[in-house]
């Protein structure tokens, strides 16, 4: 899951009561449909800074709620309101995130020299959703190769 962050970073979500953070503003129907029919609560999370001086992996988080509607959306202040929403038809679902642990910064250069990712959809050229699916081996790669990196 992809944030900028200035928006929500992994130090904010650590900071954050619980721990956890709603993830709004997703306003793209893929990413949407991936929180909403395949996010589950306890599903692993990597979470990622992007639109920043060095994006990349900054920390572990964990899905922490059931998909429920975007409050932003309805909200004519919000950059993500969008007057078609309804409250009787929402358009945009959302997820809480809880962050668990800071890493150091895994760079998309080093996840796209490590062999086991090359068909990772995050590192697939033009791709722009701010959430994507990862393959149990993809995060068993990642996950080892940050706990390695880490003296852990």
């Amino acid at each position: 899951m992809k944030s900028e962050p200035g928006e929500v970073s992994i130090d904010d979500a650590l900071a954050s009561r619980n721990q956890s953070v709603p993830w709004t503003g997703v306003r793209n129907y893929q990413a949407r449909n991936f929180m909403r029919d395949a996010m589950r609560i306890g599903d692993g999370v990597l979470f990622y800074h992007s639109s920043c001086a060095e994006p990349g992996i900054a920390g572990l988080a964990e899905v922490a709620s059931t998909p429920y509607p975007d409050p932003t959306q309805f909200d004519p202040q919000s950059k993500y309101f969008d007057a078609k929403a309804t409250r009787e038809y929402p358009r945009w679902m959302l997820v809480d995130v809880r962050a668990v642990k800071k890493t150091r910064l895994i760079a998309l250069s080093e996840l796209r020299a490590q062999a086991a990712l090359e068909d990772m959809q995050i590192l697939k050229r033009g791709n722009r959703l701010s959430i994507t699916p990862i393959a149990p081996a993809e995060w068993r790669c990642i996950i080892q190769h940050l706990l390695n990196h880490d003296g852990k």
